[in-house]
């Protein structure tokens, strides 16, 4: 694990942490970020922690993280919980953290447009994804080489081209 994250968790502790798995590329986590940026001030006891999962592969991998944005609740170093939910709002992740930890979120907190700001961007980042290029080259590339050496090959083994009987 990171070293980073382990001194965050404090593996000896008892605190509660909310770790996102985002992308910035995501327009999924892009949209759940005001509603992440808003709950510090709604659970003040508890630590959040946001962590880019294409940064991040080792820790995304070990906490199963196959899709972003991905949220984990922390006991220490220990994952406790999930959100399993595909309503990614203020109020349900207020409620899955109450019914994880039991911790009831501060009154009359809601999303700002100070959240919708930062410190997660509410917008995705455009740019070009070079591994989907090259793998489209390469793709390409493969089935003109083998188209030519398919024909070529046709013309070079005897027997291949059947006579016309009439």
């Amino acid at each position: 694990m990171s070293q980073d994250l382990m001194d965050f968790l404090n593996p000896n502790g008892s605190d509660c942490t909310l770790v996102l798995f985002y992308t910035p590329w995501c327009r999924f986590s892009a949209s759940l970020a005001p509603h992440f940026n808003s709950l510090p001030r709604a659970f003040p006891a508890l630590h959040f922690l946001a962590l880019d999962a294409s940064q991040h592969s080792s820790l995304s991998t070990r906490f199963g993280t196959v899709a972003v944005p991905n949220i984990l609740l922390f006991q220490g170093a220990k994952p406790m919980a999930r959100f399993n939910h595909t309503d990614r709002t203020l109020e349900t992740l207020k409620i899955f953290i109450f019914n994880q930890t039991g911790i009831e979120a501060k009154k009359n907190v809601v999303v700002t447009q100070a959240d919708q700001i930062g410190p997660l961007p509410s917008t995705s980042i455009k740019s070009v994804d070079w591994l989907l290029v090259f793998s489209l080259f390469f793709l390409i590339s493969f089935i003109m080489y083998a188209t030519i050496r398919t024909e070529s090959i046709r013309w070079l083994i005897p027997g291949q081209e059947q006579e016309h009987v009439e």
